[in-house]
């Protein structure tokens, strides 16, 4: 005699099941057009015929990570790299956001200063960094100024934006009740704007990716850039792969663990969305 389920028992899967199942396929979603284009790059390798030297197979990009890992390679250049992109960042957004809101408080300032940002703005990064080696050296600090400069402008425009678009209203309550300057800085002008940061922090972020990369094949001597040009240099194309590969996932984890959280909790925190009471 077959059993029943007793009344009442519930035939949907549990919570737990449920939200497995909702990762898995999750995971499914995101790796399928990787695998995808790994079938697509094995079958390009087999049809073209060209040399490995040329054209390597994803078994031999494998291989050369696997190389690099083992002898400490991989693992120094990527803490190199993102130390340097950390502390650009972070300068980044330490000078602009103090900028912007000053450049907001004052009338005079922001006519001054705005010409000279919209000009400075429109001079790529890649041509300061001559410059910035003949000064500096070779090394740290020309990196660090190449990413500090390419974040500094998003973010600056944004917290430009994200403060005026407060209410004057809001800001005149305020001083109303009492605050001070200082008062209405940290407490109106920088929570209302920070919506606005978090998006050019994610701009910025992106921006310095880029720059970080450009700087180490120029300025440095370690770093997942400097190992793209060494081994464009040596004819080492499996390296060259593996360090695009690489700069790939460090973006995605960089963005999904860091970026995207930060701008979400900011816009339920202080933007136009709130958490549900």
């Amino acid at each position: 005699m077959i059993a029943q389920p007793a009344r009442g028992t519930s035939l949907r899967q549990s919570p737990g099941l449920a939200a497995a199942a909702d990762r898995a396929r999750t995971v499914f979603r995101v790796t399928l057009p990787f695998i995808c284009l790994l079938v697509v790059w094995q079958v390009g390798v087999i049809l073209s015929g060209l040399p490995e030297y040329f054209f390597p197979s994803p078994a031999t990009v494998a291989g050369s990570t696997v190389l690099l890992v083992e002898r400490g390679i991989l693992p120094s250049y990527i803490a190199d790299s993102m130390a340097r992109f950390a502390l650009g960042v972070f300068l980044g957004v330490a000078l602009a956001v103090p900028t912007g809101v000053a450049m907001t408080l004052s009338r005079r300032l922001s006519e001054a200063l705005m010409p000279i940002v919209n000009f400075f703005h429109s001079i790529v990064e890649m041509a300061w960094i001559p410059l910035f080696v003949l000064w500096f050296g070779y090394g740290f600090k020309t990196i660090l100024l190449s990413i500090t400069y390419v974040v500094f402008f998003p973010v600056l425009y944004n917290t430009l934006l994200g403060v005026r678009t407060i209410p004057k209203a809001t800001i005149n309550a305020v001083l109303v009740l009492g605050a001070k300057p200082k008062d209405v800085i940290l407490e109106v002008l920088l929570p209302g704007a920070l919506p606005n940061i978090a998006t050019g922090v994610r701009l910025g972020a992106g921006y310095a990716f880029r720059a970080l990369i450009a700087a180490e094949m120029i300025a440095a001597q370690s770093g997942l850039g400097f190992m793209i040009f060494e081994a464009r240099q040596n004819q080492l194309t499996h390296r060259t792969i593996v360090g695009m590969i690489v700069m790939g996932i460090l973006w995605l984890a960089i963005e999904r663990l860091y970026l995207r959280p930060l701008e979400r909790v900011t816009i339920e925190r202080w933007g136009m969305l709130r958490r549900a009471e």
